[in-house]
Order: structure tokens, then C-alpha cells, then sequence
């Protein structure tokens, strides 16, 4: 009798296991990109209400752990800010690249501030600590207080690339999400941050031009506001007409959903832009 029953159950843990098994190859990982996150989130939860059978988990924790991640197989798609050249360490042939989208990124302050423009090299003198105080740039005198981002992060690396000219930002506070700095830079009086396009009018903060040129979508479009990067979903060689091929065509042809959330569909674009910056008129 006891064998029987012992029998049963590892039959049942085996039919269990076989199922589990079968779901984890339905069940896809996509993190890195918090200025990509948002756009994966929403067009996940659509594309499984079409696809019931299929599971994408989203997460965060940068671009750097995305394409980290991706090349090591432990995510399904690495969600990147940055082209996988950029990034030090990373197995570049181990992956490959889908470009979903165009996102530009702003520096934004406290909304209290009384400031609307900065030159690109008042900016650097901020970020790199030295201007102290917003009374220099045109401001009341209030101490100005940088927040980074960590240095994992896609956007950090393309707001010191692009805004910066390649500067080292001073130490300071840092964030590794959108979200938290949105909060921090409207909770902390003088400060100053960077983040997408797509968190500059929440609450508490406000955007700020560089050299008078606005940062809007038409501008980054024509690359008159430089601050922008395209938005990747890498994934992995060894791993063909899988579900996150499926799901990311989807991401790339959620045309509502692009617009919606503050991204540029990548053939609105008027330029194109290599790894290592090069810019190009698209003919």
C-alpha cells in the first residue's frame, strides 16, 4: 500500500514538474531600462490579455544589468538606453539588437526654481560642481543640489555623452529609476536631475531648455535637441522564433501606446545615430 502511494506521488510531482517546465517555456524575463520600462509594462499586459498562454515579467535595474542579463541568458530581453557597444563587458556577439522606439531625455529641476534655460556649458559646470548656487545661472540664491543617476544607468550614460560632452559628474545622491528621481527632485529644494521625456511633467518638477532649444520631440527628431537615445530590446543569439521575438515585433507596432507614452516611433526619424555618435540625414 505504501508503495503504491509513493508511486503516486512522484507521479504527480513529475506531471507537476513536466507542467512547470512546459509554463517557464511560455514565461519571458525582460529588465534593464527604466525609461523603457513603462512602455514594455503597458504593452505587456495587453499582449497577454491577446495571448493568455503566455507569461512577460518586466523589471527594472538599469540598462547595464538588462544587457548584462541578456548576454548571460538570465533575461529574455535586455531592455537598453544604450547601444551594447557602449557598455564595457558585455558579450556583444552573444546578442542582438531590436530597436524599438527613440526617447529623449531632459534635465529637469525643482518647479520652484526660477529657471527656464542653461547653456550646455552652464550644465556641465552644474553636473560637474562648479556652480553651487542657481543665483549664478540666473536663479535665487538657493544651493543646487545635483542628483545622478547609478552607473548602471543607460540614461546617465547617454545625458554625460550627449549633455555633458563626456564630463564626470561631481558625487552625489544617486537613483536607479525615473520614478525615484522624479520624486526626489520635486521633494528637494535647488535640486537638479535628468531623466526621459516621459517623466518631465509629473508633479513637482519642471523641464528646462539648453542653449533656447526646447526639448520636444519635433526637436529631437531633426537632432536639434541632442539629449536622446534609441530604445533597444536585445536578446539572446542562442534563442530563435521565441516568444520574445513575438512580443517585441508587438512593442514595435504598438503605435498607440508609443505615442501615448512619450516615445518616437524610430522611422518618424529625421537622423540616424551609430554607437559612437555619429549622425547621419536620413535620405
Amino acid at each position: 500500500m505504501k508503495k503504491k502511494i509513493f508511486i503516486a506521488l512522484m507521479a504527480s510531482v513529475s506531471l507537476f514538474a513536466l507542467a512547470a517546465c512546459g509554463s517557464g517555456n511560455k514565461q519571458v524575463t525582460a529588465g534593464g531600462s527604466t525609461a523603457l520600462q513603462p512602455m514594455v509594462e503597458h504593452a505587456s499586459m495587453s499582449y497577454m490579455k491577446q495571448n493568455p498562454d503566455e507569461i512577460i515579467m518586466v523589471q527594472g535595474g538599469g540598462s547595464g544589468v538588462g544587457l548584462a542579463q541578456v548576454a548571460a541568458g538570465s533575461f529574455q530581453i535586455g531592455n537598453s538606453d544604450i547601444f551594447a557597444e557602449e557598455k564595457s563587458g558585455i558579450a556583444v556577439d552573444k546578442i542582438i539588437d531590436h530597436k524599438v522606439a527613440v526617447i529623449g531625455f531632459a534635465p529637469i529641476i525643482n518647479k520652484k526654481l526660477k529657471v527656464k534655460n542653461l547653456s550646455q556649458q552652464e550644465l556641465i559646470d552644474i553636473f560637474t560642481g562648479k556652480i553651487t548656487n542657481w543665483k549664478e545661472v540666473g536663479g535665487q540664491d538657493q544651493k543646487i543640489t545635483v542628483i545622478g543617476r547609478t552607473a548602471g544607468s543607460g540614461t546617465r550614460v547617454n545625458f554625460d555623452k550627449y549633455a555633458l560632452n563626456g564630463a564626470t559628474e561631481v558625487n552625489g545622491p544617486t537613483q536607479d529609476a525615473s520614478g525615484s528621481v522624479v520624486q526626489l527632485v520635486g521633494q528637494t529644494p535647488g535640486a537638479i536631475s535628468y531623466v526621459a521625456f516621459s517623466y518631465t511633467d509629473k508633479p513637482g518638477v519642471k523641464a528646462v531648455n539648453v542653449d533656447g532649444v526646447a526639448p520636444t520631440y519635433d526637436n529631437v527628431k531633426t537632432n536639434a535637441w541632442k539629449i536622446w537615445s534609441y530604445e533597444h530590446m536585445y536578446t539572446n543569439k542562442s534563442r530563435k522564433n521565441t516568444i520574445e521575438n513575438k512580443f517585441i515585433e508587438y512593442v514595435q507596432n504598438d503605435k498607440k501606446t508609443l505615442e501615448q507614452l512619450g516615445y518616437i516611433r524610430v522611422y518618424e526619424m529625421k537622423v540616424d545615430r551609430d554607437a559612437k555618435g555619429n549622425v547621419e540625414k536620413i535620405k
